[in-house]
């Protein structure tokens, strides 16, 4: 059975965090393994609450800490990690714009 690996967790440098994936299973653009451009990724469970991603929300049930925000573009990623002051660990798909190239996924 194949064990996809999925990207570390991304930890701000204020202590936000949140998980980014892009692949065939998660809900971004374009759904395939791989990519080297993802122009909308899936981001997940939020440390708190954040305004940028909230219309993206799948479900108005569940907590925002505890939820998944679908297709959110890739742009929006970036200004998150800008207002949280930048990526401290962790890693977000190929696509996404970050400082320099630090915190892609490699390959």
């Amino acid at each position: 059975m194949f064990m996809r690996k999925l990207n570390k967790r991304v930890v701000c440098n204020d202590g936000f965090s949140f998980s980014c994936q892009a692949n065939e299973n998660a809900y971004c653009l374009p759904r395939e393994d791989n990519q080297t451009h993802y122009t909308h990724v899936e981001v997940g469970y939020p440390s708190r609450q954040e305004s940028l991603i909230l219309e993206y929300k799948d479900s108005d049930i569940a907590e925002d800490t505890k939820s998944v925000y679908g297709y959110v573009p890739s742009e929006i990623v970036h200004i998150m990690i800008t207002k949280h002051g930048g990526i401290k660990s962790g890693e977000v798909p190929r696509g996404v714009p970050v400082f320099g190239y630090t915190h892609n996924k490699k390959e």
